[in-house]
């Protein structure tokens, strides 16, 4: 195998739908014309339509494996396929649809990076499309592709496809879904498939397979906090001690500095270990093995992590699961928590509400039964080293297990640490950093109100505020933007985290605490040029999602704008203008964000723009559309 196919990217995705929507036929359909499938293969599938009677050859048949769902037309079970194009790989996970298979959906989709919804054009948005797409954002896929089948039994009617994306779009808001591509296709003739439909002229969009070939893949890794659960250690003579495992996320390489939990004993990373010799650093999803300077007792479901970038650590956790089993959840009972490589016992010690999928709505509950959907309180014999799935679905997730079959009866996700009983009766409770204020102090009203001065300007005041790695662009952007606002007579203030940090905040550190003080400040400062009538623009990485709902908190609804200025690691450390990712990565520097300090994604971002595929103006223009519709210019 060469080089160049090494560095082929993968793309692991799934496929959803109602019954008969056609998920199998049009899995069959990419593989068949995108020529991945082997002579004898289709010489089966053409044997086995004509002894059905089928006049056609059912591509379906190419993934629908079990003999009930041959015989049913339906998909039963998680059918998995690979295929390849020059230009990436993939792997499918074929799910079924149907409200009693929820679990093998969940088992399907629960390591993809894009899912694939399909709805039937005669049918229209049903329950089950939204379930799906639910499921979809409960598991963190980041991108939906939402494939509206069967339009040739629609004649390829333009407003059918349009009423369809408009009543998911209007869904889609619902769950905070931030990429949903909508494709109108025919599986069975092959239309949007590979090739670009001749039936659809007024459809200008990619091809189904042309988006898989271009997505962005990796959306979904945790590249920055390093986490690598030992499988077991190695030891072929008395000269060489090393300890086995998979790069659960992150990266690490020769020479740093790391920490094994749960002893908490430190040391230093000497050699990096795999069949095909030593490596220099390893990154997320590689399996090798890592040797260390110190002896130290390591053993199978011990965790070795960077030293400044530690997991959280609970032995009660909340979280969400799925239930797998036949038999109902007993709540109190005993099971065991298989979390990355670690075993341990636990039990539930309360179930909060089950959620229905069909509505999204939460119900009291006693229990759990076969592919129900609830939150509870997992309390465990030993601590869990974990992150919340919403940050790393690898050490945020686990399955209970039946200590009397052995049978997986859950698959669970990490909210956070449990809380108490009456913040979780009272609902979801946000904890934000507190205002200080002096005392003897009287807040002084300003002479002239904000709509005085929102009239005088001839636009709203606003705070953009502009989240991102450290080199994503925020600063390119901003002042670009600040330009094209001023040129167009708007008010604006131009707020810099680096420029703060040369006098306002030039006593703080980059320790988690002073972090927050530092956004706590430029929050306050925000909140001033915004009561002045201004169009603030703020550029700070502000990693801590709590400290970024903190500044939103002090402007009014409608009025804050977060913009998510979004750049693969890799490119962000190619860019490097200041020399700070080289410094960091040779632990020249603490705390960096990215590299030894985590960054939290926002998830309810008002735009999120992607400087690695945009560019400056594109942006821009974008963000100038989005405060025109939002009434602010």
């Amino acid at each position: 195998m060469t080089e160049a196919t090494n560095q082929i990217e993968l793309l692991r995705f799934t496929t959803a739908g109602s019954v008969d929507d056609g998920k199998s036929t049009l899995i069959g359909r990419l593989l068949y014309d995108s020529k991945s499938i082997f002579e004898d293969q289709l010489e089966a599938v053409e044997r086995a339509s004509e002894s059905r009677g089928d006049e056609e050859v059912d591509l379906a048949l190419l993934t629908d494996g079990l003999r009930a769902e041959r015989e049913q037309k339906i998909t039963i079970d998680v059918a998995y396929r690979y295929f390849a194009t020059p230009k990436r790989k993939f792997i499918i996970a074929d799910t079924p649809g149907h409200i009693q298979y929820t679990r093998n959906m969940v088992t399907g989709a629960s390591t993809a990076e894009l899912a694939i919804i399909l709805i039937d054009a005669r049918k229209g948005v049903l329950t089950q499309s939204k379930r799906h797409g639910f499921l979809a954002t409960l598991l963190r896929i980041p991108h939906l592709v939402v494939a509206i089948n069967k339009m040739d039994l629609v004649d390829y009617n333009q407003e059918v496809y349009e009423s369809i994306v408009q009543d998911y779009t209007e869904f889609a808001h619902l769950l905070n879904v931030q990429d949903v591509t909508y494709i109108p296709v025919s599986a069975l003739r092959g239309d949007n498939i590979v090739d670009k439909s001749e039936n659809m002229p007024w459809y200008d969009g990619p091809t189904l397979l042309h988006h898989l070939e271009h997505v962005n893949v990796g959306a979904s890794l945790n590249n920055v906090d390093f986490r690598y659960p030992v499988q077991y250690v190695v030891r072929p003579n008395q000269n060489f001690r090393g300890y086995a495992g998979q790069v659960a996320s992150g990266r690490i390489a020769k020479g740093e500095e790391v920490v094994v939990l749960p002893s908490g004993l430190s040391s230093k990373v000497t050699s990096i270990v795999t069949a095909a010799g030593e490596l220099e650093s390893a990154k997320v999803g590689e399996s090798v093995v890592l040797t260390l300077a110190d002896e130290i007792d390591i053993s199978r479901g011990d965790m070795i992590v960077r030293a400044n970038n530690l997991p959280q650590k609970s032995n009660r956790v909340d979280a969400i699961i799925c239930w797998m089993s036949d038999e109902p959840m007993k709540e109190r009972g005993s099971y065991w928590v298989q979390h990355t490589t670690r075993l341990v016992n636990g039990y539930i010690t309360e179930l909060n509400y089950k959620i229905d999928v069909d509505t999204m709505h939460r119900e009291e509950a006693n229990t759990l039964t076969l592919n129900e959907i609830g939150r509870i309180q997992l309390t465990t014999t030993q601590p869990l080293y974990y992150d919340r799935y919403q940050l790393n679905r690898a050490t945020g997730s686990f399955i209970l297990i039946d200590p009397a079959t052995n049978n997986t009866v859950a698959a669970g996700m990490i909210r956070s640490k449990s809380r108490n009983v009456e913040q979780l009766r009272e609902g979801e409770v946000e904890t934000t950093p507190a205002r200080p204020k002096s005392s003897n102090v009287v807040w002084e009203q300003e002479g002239i109100s904000l709509a005085q001065r929102e009239e005088r300007n001839g636009h709203k005041a606003a705070v953009l505020w502009f989240t991102g790695l450290s080199g994503s662009g925020k600063s390119t952007i901003a002042k670009k933007l600040e330009q094209r606002l001023f040129a167009d007579g708007v008010h604006t203030m131009y707020l810099d985290g680096d420029n703060l940090r040369h006098g306002l905040n030039g006593d703080l550190g980059f320790s988690n605490a002073d972090r927050q003080e530092n956004i706590r400040r430029a929050s306050e400062l925000a909140k001033l040029a915004f009561a002045h009538g201004q169009v603030t623009l703020a550029c700070f990485i502000s990693p801590f999602t709590d400290d970024r709902r903190f500044a939103r908190a002090l402007v009014p609804d409608g009025r804050f704008f977060e913009i998510y200025v979004k750049c693969d690691l890799d490119v962000v450390k190619r860019r490097d203008t200041k020399g700070f990712y080289a410094k960091a990565l040779a632990g020249e520097i603490d705390n960096f964000t990215g590299i030894s300090s985590p960054y939290e994604e926002p998830q309810n971002a008002e735009l999120v723009v992607e400087t690695d595929i945009q560019s400056v103006d594109e942006i821009v223009s974008q963000i100038i559309a989005m405060l025109r519709e939002r009434g602010v210019l």
